[in-house]
């Protein structure tokens, strides 16, 4: 049971990292992974009035606030049209809509956890964090470094165009993924993002240049075969590493079938 000695809400980002700096003091976002853990925070650090719950669209982008909600990002339409409802799939199967009323987009990316839907699927896209003292940095990066005491502001994706789908296996709806799975084609460049492998997602891209000539039966396959052979698996109580590198071939192949509009990824 968490047990917190002082709560504030801070006027400005300043204030916040501040606050952060000290290894006892938590920011709590929606506070649905903390409240289960274990420990004495001296100070729970509060964004509420930091104006961090927006999504923003312009021509050319979306900025995504890291208070913004999982049900937020399920529910809109302009980030929605744009990734062909794929964020709305990646999230749909996560707990319920009173957990995705809480839990923030900020607290999905920053924790880098291994089960996140929410990292798999914007890590297909042209997206980028902004850290208050980091800067602003690409995604793929992001998930590679370290943790550390900054804040994340907000994540920003591109409008690059692209094509995405997003495919899951659970062995219960709203349970944990046992793999998550989203697929893309941005930029001429097309992408494979696993995750829940069970550590944090990974990207893949067709450095083979194996979809080159389009998505076929063939190409599918064969992709989908590279992805598997590169994504390390292991096992944990859902499931065991070989059979996540088999959902993993399954997925990709599915998923790029749809995408590319055609039926035989079963």
């Amino acid at each position: 049971m968490i047990a917190i000695n002082n709560y504030v809400r801070p006027q400005t980002l300043e204030e916040a990292y501040t606050l952060n700096q000290n290894k006892r003091n938590r920011i709590i976002g929606g506070m649905l992974w903390l409240k289960m853990s274990n420990e004495a925070v001296g100070t729970a650090i509060d964004l509420c009035d930091l104006g961090l719950n927006k999504i923003e669209e312009t021509e050319d982008a979306f900025s995504i606030g890291a208070s913004v909600t999982l049900r937020d990002i399920e529910l809109h339409k302009g980030l929605n049209a744009y990734t062909q409802n794929s964020v709305s799939k990646a999230v749909k199967d996560i707990v319920g809509t009173q957990f995705k009323n809480m839990a923030t987009v900020g607290g999905s990316i920053f924790g880098r956890f291994g089960f996140s839907d929410v990292l798999t699927i914007f890590l297909s896209m042209d997206t980028f964090v902004e850290l208050y003292k980091g800067g602003t940095v690409p995604l793929s990066d992001f998930v590679k470094m370290k943790p550390d005491r900054d804040i994340l502001v907000k994540i920003i994706v591109r409008k690059t165009p692209g094509r995405f789908n997003y495919l899951s296996m659970r062995n219960s709806r709203t349970d944990f993924p046992v793999i998550a799975c989203a697929v893309s084609h941005v930029a001429d460049e097309c992408r494979a993002v696993i995750g829940a492998r069970p550590g944090r997602a990974i990207l893949i891209t067709d450095s083979q240049g194996i979809l080159s000539n389009g998505i076929t039966e063939e190409s599918a396959k064969a992709f989908a075969g590279f992805v598997a052979d590169n994504v390390p698996t292991d096992n944990n109580v859902r499931a065991s590493a070989k059979y996540r590198t088999h959902l993993i071939n399954v997925l990709v192949r599915r998923a790029l079938s749809e995408l590319g509009g055609n039926n035989y990824g079963d």
